[in-house]
């Protein structure tokens, strides 16, 4: 993990065009790539084949992930800011002053309720703001300083188990992790997460969730198959990313976005489907890997959520509580939860 530089080294986002991705330096560059060859390469050789979800957001990523959130059909964002905007201040009277921590927070959009709520009611807030995207988290920077003078914010590029260290070191604080991001974690992955949570909270620490709730399968898969292509987009650009950054020689135009909700499970699963054989190669590995024409390629998935069967889950890790907020079609929710005693 490492500070995002200071947000004046940082070409500002032009409104309706992808950020520019800064230079790296030759070491981070080297890391930062040999992780990503690394990922793929497992995820490409593994049965059923995937890709991690978190390399869909390079600075063309997040960009698109923005314009997503702006579609008709997806509901997710605007539903959770409406939560946000009619519940922040009852949020903010519940916890008190506490530092807020935001687990991939890309642009903040949605946090400036709760900023509103919190720097109405103290005269200094402090914000710390995680994400991979270092170009997101500068251009939220710079939207928060010119309109929240009081509020301080610290921007942090990393990944969310960089930031459990940060918890003690902020308490007391709420952890904020919006969007139903949480369900792009598979049940191992909610294990590890969870249980990290539990672990670096202090009690009476707060947590407050975002989570997309079980509904109508035309509902879900319409979000995901918007009618602009712009999901199509994000999907594809994780492989225009790997043949930037492997040269892997991926023929994208072959691609097809695939996404569907599995009721079983309740969740969405999002794949690349190849039309053509593809030889995907991973140079800092000096390493091929065959793809069939056919073949599905998990990039992310989505799980819905019960409430009740939710907060039973979260409350074998100490998470108790304390408020649910929900829309009139009760398809978004939004969880106020708070870190127990350890028995």
């Amino acid at each position: 993990m490492r500070s995002r530089r200071p947000a004046s080294t940082t070409p500002p986002i032009a409104r309706g065009e992808p950020p520019p991705t800064g230079p790296l330096s030759t070491a981070q560059l080297d890391l930062a790539t040999l992780e990503f060859a690394r990922a793929v390469a497992r995820g490409l050789n593994d049965t059923p084949r995937w890709v991690p979800s978190r390399f869909l957001y390079d600075a063309r990523g997040s960009w698109l992930f923005e314009r997503i959130c702006q579609l008709p059909e997806y509901y997710l964002t605007r539903t959770e800011a409406a939560i946000l905007a009619a519940h922040a201040a009852a949020v903010a009277q519940t916890t008190g002053p506490v530092t807020l921590i935001e687990l991939g927070s890309g642009s903040s959009a949605k946090t400036r309720h709760l900023l509103d709520a919190y720097a109405g009611s103290a005269e200094t807030v402090q914000y710390v703001s995680v994400d991979v995207s270092d170009a997101a988290l500068a251009e939220a920077e710079k939207r928060i300083a010119a309109k929240h003078p009081t509020v301080h914010v610290k921007g942090v590029v990393g990944r969310y188990e960089d930031a459990f260290r940060l918890f003690q070191h902020h308490s007391p604080c709420m952890v904020l992790f919006l969007g139903s991001t949480v369900g792009n974690l598979n049940h191992a992955e909610s294990l590890g997460f969870w249980q990290q949570v539990a672990d670096h909270l202090t009690p009476a620490d707060f947590f407050l969730l975002g989570v997309d709730l079980v509904k109508d399968r035309r509902v879900l898969e319409a979000a995901y198959n918007d009618a602009a292509g712009v999901t199509a987009e994000f999907t594809k650009n994780l492989w225009v990313r790997m043949n930037r950054e492997l040269d892997a020689g991926v023929d994208v135009e072959t691609l097809e976005h695939v996404a569907r909700y599995n009721a079983a499970w309740q969740r969405m699963e999002i794949f690349t489907r190849l039309e053509a054989p593809q030889t995907v190669h991973i140079a800092p590995l000096d390493l091929d890997v065959e793809l069939g024409p056919g073949e599905m390629v998990m990039t992310e998935i989505s799980r819905k959520f019960v409430i009740e069967n939710l907060t039973r889950y979260l409350a074998c890790f100490g998470l108790h509580l304390q408020s649910v907020y929900t829309d009139p079609r009760k398809w978004f929710a939004v969880l106020l939860l708070q870190k127990g005693e350890t028995p």
